[in-house]
């Protein structure tokens, strides 16, 4: 085993800041491009899918590989793995600005999306294992959690700035820069390091994650324009590859999705949680940017401006979501994003808070405010009572669930608008076309609130504990048992 050097407090302050350059391109490239969608639709005579696609073949890659990169890393070099993420990312970026058709676009996005998973998820592995100190590490999370806030903020306001003063080109053009910088930097101040011991490969379950994914996706969002003839045999792929992996992940002894954590109530919670939250932000977003331009006809700056009602409040409450967690647990902070984000929903689904300027901003308020809630108890809660030699994996499936969540959160409300819109103008047929969208952000919201409620009390820690019990005593017969046959 390769251990990370002992690093100064001002060296250790100088990685978290490289690591957060990373987190902060890869989370604003998506903010950012939300604004960028109407310009991107009549730039490449696009329809609602093929917007739907843009953002769906980043997160949809992101969410397949975000596992795999984290235990290469662990096993080849974490520094490595990240500076090539780096290089990757940012070629991504590059082909995306150079991009001449949807086509094109969308696999430069997966090609930005395969740099991206192994950026966030190694870069946590980078300062966990640089802040020893179980303080100092977590002021440094809560900083890489801040970065997601600040993304948040600035992206629809740096996105309306480029777009409307360049093209939305140049919304790519930020990562460059910034790539490059980080790389230099890693290459200088990061010192590499591996885990003591590496979680051997699991192609079999990639693969299935993969089809799983990518072929449920498919169904989603083309069933609107293609029909129940091509989306049912990509959701009879998408049925058989999810029976493959819940019978064939229990058998490996080191499975790509370990089930077992699932017998734990607050990471099956956490799990849900993710999905249902990021679901409601990937379609708010996508629903958001197309009223405000496409019905509105805001350019993309006044389009970014009338979303800081929403990014201001989820910077602001982000911070305070994680004190909260410190001094009173994680249910306070999810019954307080539930409720705000289930109240969102319903202000936009049953009073059409589109049509009025004041319900618009409180509709956005409240939806900023329980998503600053939401994000930070999920990694909290997933890891809450496991071993600390499972924690590392627990959080890389609870990413995989926000990324998941974002992709469905587009595909469906995506799928909803695109029905509803059918051959109307958008501009008439959005408000009601977008309801059921709403109906949906509600529940998801709701789902927040139940799961929050019911997966962190007394009960649920109990179930914790035992599923950490049981996880330690298979790592202790699993080592008996090497050493009997070494």
């Amino acid at each position: 085993m390769r251990r990370m050097p002992e690093l100064s407090h001002r060296r250790r302050l100088l990685v978290l800041a490289i690591c957060c350059m990373s987190l902060l391109i890869v989370s604003l490239d998506n903010t950012v491009l939300n604004v960028a969608l109407p310009s991107m639709q009549r730039d490449l005579h696009v329809g609602t899918s093929g917007l739907q696609w843009t953002i769906d073949a980043y997160t949809l890659v992101l969410a397949s590989l975000l596992m795999l990169a984290g235990s290469t890393a662990d096993r080849i070099g974490r520094r490595k793995v990240f500076m090539t993420g780096l290089v990757v990312f940012s070629f991504g970026s590059l082909l995306c600005s150079l991009a001449p058709s949807l086509e094109l676009l969308v696999v430069a996005r997966i090609v930005q999306a395969v740099g991206g998973s192994m950026l966030n998820p190694v870069a946590m592995s980078i300062i966990t294992n640089t802040f020893t100190d179980a303080r100092e590490r977590a002021r440094a999370i809560g900083v890489w959690g801040a970065v997601v806030g600040i993304s948040m903020a600035a992206g629809p306001l740096v996105g309306g700035l480029l777009v409307q003063s360049v093209n939305w080109r140049s919304i790519f053009w930020v990562n460059l820069p910034v790539g490059l910088a980080a790389l230099l930097l890693t290459l200088r101040f990061v010192p590499e390091s591996r885990a003591p011991k590496a979680r051997r490969p699991d192609p079999v379950g990639q693969l299935l994650v993969i089809a799983l994914f990518g072929s449920l996706t498919y169904a989603i969002i083309e069933a609107p324009d293609a029909g129940l003839g091509t989306a049912v045999p990509f959701a009879a792929v998408a049925l058989v590859a999810l029976t493959a992996l819940l019978w064939y992940e229990p058998r490996r002894a080191e499975p790509l999705v370990d089930l077992r954590f699932f017998r734990s109530a607050p990471f099956s919670g956490a799990t849900g949680i993710a999905v249902s939250a990021f679901a409601a932000l990937g379609g708010f977003l996508f629903l958001s940017t197309l009223y405000l331009q496409n019905v509105r006809g805001l350019n993309a700056l006044h389009a970014g401006l009338w979303m800081l009602p929403m990014a201001v409040p989820c910077f602001l409450c982000a911070p305070l979501s994680g004190r909260l967690i410190g001094s009173r647990g994680p249910r306070l902070p999810l019954l307080v994003a539930g409720t705000a984000m289930t109240a969102s929903g319903i202000l936009f689904a049953a009073f059409e808070a589109e049509t009025s300027n004041a319900t618009l901003v409180t509709g956005y308020v409240l939806f900023g405010i329980g998503f600053g809630f939401v994000n930070a108890p999920i990694t909290n809660t997933a890891v809450s009572g496991m071993p600390r030699a499972q924690a590392g994996v627990a959080a890389a499936i609870a990413s995989t669930s926000r990324q998941l969540g974002q992709t469905l959160g587009v595909a469906v409300l995506g799928a909803v608008l695109a029905s509803g819109v059918g051959s109307s103008s958008m501009s008439r047929a959005f408000v009601s076309a977008a309801r059921p969208g709403w109906w949906i952000l509600a529940a998801c919201g709701f789902a927040v609130l139940t799961l929050g409620l019911l997966t962190t009390g007394r009960w649920a820690r109990h179930t914790a504990e035992r599923t950490a019990e049981r996880l330690r005593s298979a790592e202790v017969r699993e080592v008996v048992g090497a050493s009997g046959r070494a």
